[in-house]
């Protein structure tokens, strides 16, 4: 009889035991807060290397889980400890530890906009990068200077300008330099695709000189419906072998440019300086969009040779040096005269260049 009591004792004892295990394991696997709290998300960092249970730690603290053994114990049964993926993640507390545990598994980690304008450098790209925390800027240019990766992404050139496709991205923080450029490149690939290719063979180009004169429009333009008409200037001096004389690519050919281009500017020896030499520059002196690229692939039909800004952001086209002296008298030296400002809305501020023909 008195063993048959200890035998349901203890019996009774093993089960409370159970069930407090049991419910104790229930409220650790349980979200930290329930749904109906509408806790708001919080994004926590994974450092490289960091250990699972330096992991559980973090989410604790943070108030994302209710035990650090537990979800170190949950870690374990599914053998996860050295599987957790660095990075940022966004998570809440009404999340389950199952949920959580999964998420850092699978690395699906917070991935932050970045929006690359037209027009924009390969320098001026790597600093938004920087600025955005997303790659390192030094790393960046390094490899967009690197001849072998830069062939290895199937690109025929010295560099990457004019490769790194203007749009919006999304990055985690960090992500490798390579892995950014890679992404850009594979973004230009999709853009420029049959057609465009196809008719730059129709037109006797490499993709190469397509992207080169593509990213003096896109420097030149104010207006941009006026790209047709600016890519017709450009290709008719191509084919007379006139100067493009382009204030851009004197610029981008500057080691140190103060804002202002002066006439001494335009006797630079660079190869970018298109005042010296005929020709398109020898690579693009930015990165083009769309809608630079296909003006320079189908330029409006037009006998125009010049163009001066109206200060207004779009341009006076001419077909020659009589009209175009006309225009370069009302609308640049007249206004200066008057006390005025004269400007060209694509680019930076420049003083009137008193040569006898210039095309911007």
């Amino acid at each position: 009889m008195r063993l048959r009591l200890i035998l349901t004792v203890l019996i009774l004892a093993v089960a409370l035991v159970g069930l407090a295990a049991y419910q104790m394991i229930r409220w650790a696997e349980a979200p930290a807060v329930p749904e109906s709290a509408h806790p708001p998300a919080k994004v926590v960092v994974i450092s490289e290397g960091a250990t699972f249970q330096q992991v559980a730690g973090l989410l604790e603290r943070e108030g994302l889980i209710k035990s650090r053994a537990a979800f170190v114990l949950l870690g374990k049964a599914q053998t996860a400890e050295r599987k957790i993926l660095p990075g940022e993640y966004e998570l809440h507390a009404a999340m389950a530890p199952q949920d959580i545990l999964a998420k850092l598994l699978t690395g699906r980690v917070v991935l932050h906009p970045v929006t690359i304008p037209e027009g924009y450098t390969m320098a001026q790209i790597a600093d938004v990068l920087a600025q955005q925390r997303i790659a390192d800027r030094v790393e960046f240019l390094r490899l967009a200077n690197d001849k072998a990766f830069v062939q290895s992404l199937g690109i025929s050139a010295e560099t990457l300008e004019g490769y790194l496709y203007p749009d919006t991205y999304k990055f985690s923080r960090p992500t490798s330099a390579k892995e950014v450029a890679r992404a850009m490149v594979a973004r230009f690939g999709q853009v420029f695709g049959d057609e465009l290719r196809a008719r730059a063979e129709e037109l006797h180009l490499t993709v190469h000189h397509v992207v080169t004169l593509a990213s003096v429009i896109e420097k030149e333009t104010g207006a941009g419906n006026e790209r047709p008409q600016i890519s017709s200037v450009f290709h008719n001096r191509l084919k007379k072998r006139i100067p493009l004389q382009s204030d851009p690519t004197v610029i981008y050919g500057l080691t140190n440019f103060d804002g202002n281009l002066h006439k001494k500017d335009l006797s630079h020896p660079s190869p970018y300086n298109t005042y010296r030499w005929t020709g398109l520059p020898p690579g693009p002196i930015a990165s083009p969009g769309l809608d630079s690229i296909r003006a320079a692939l189908y330029p409006a039909p037009s006998a125009y040779l010049y163009f001066v800004s109206r200060n207004d952001g779009t341009h006076q086209f001419s077909s020659s040096l009589v009209e175009h002296n006309k225009a370069v008298e009302k609308y640049q030296k007249r206004p200066f005269r008057r006390g005025g400002h004269s400007h060209v809305d694509s680019g930076p501020l420049m003083p009137v260049i008193e040569k006898e023909v210039h095309p911007s």
